[in-house]
């Protein structure tokens, strides 16, 4: 049984940096083949693997983590065809400055999004990570927005294959 929580807190924090990876699946997978796995056990072994892996990217955003070199971009004197349509001056550009700024001056409004972002999963719980970080939010605020949304999120859904069954 600790075995299966260490597993799950492992794919929970690898799924969290390495977006490829479906924990989602992998928690139904997990309560359909031992159904007697308790789900807040579950619920809470991923909320926390979740949630220290999203660290990583809040943490970047604000700042406090330095990318390798081969992440950053390379300066270059030729314009590209995304920065023609996305660059200074333009429409999106002008949008995203203004989107910073707000961010910036209500960081409490960042704290409902990443919750019902952990909770729902829309918006995306990776760009609200990285805006989260990018808007100034406390650590703490961070970390207890995300692990209530994600306990809630993987708790119901650990427990819904056992639901469905008693259904059948």
């Amino acid at each position: 049984m600790l075995a299966l929580v260490g597993l799950t807190f492992g794919v929970a924090l690898g799924s969290a940096i390495v977006p490829l990876i479906s924990i989602e699946m992998f928690v139904l997978g997990l309560c359909a083949r031992w159904p007697d796995m308790s789900f807040w056990i579950v619920g809470a072994s991923v909320a926390v693997g979740q949630v220290l892996g999203k660290l990583l990217y809040f943490y970047a955003a604000r700042g406090d983590i330095h990318l390798p070199k081969f992440l950053h971009r390379k300066p270059s004197d030729k314009p590209s065809r995304l920065r023609r349509w996305i660059g200074p001056g333009t429409r999106p550009h002008r949008w995203g400055e203004w989107m910073h700024a707000k961010c910036r001056a209500h960081p409490n409004w960042m704290a409902c999004t990443h919750g019902v972002s952990a909770l729902v999963g829309v918006p995306p719980f990776m760009a609200t990570s990285v805006l989260a970080g990018l808007s100034g939010m406390s650590t703490l605020m961070f970390v207890a927005t995300g692990m209530v949304g994600r306990f809630a999120r993987f708790s119901l859904l650990a427990a819904s294959p056992a639901v469905v069954m008693t259904w059948f």
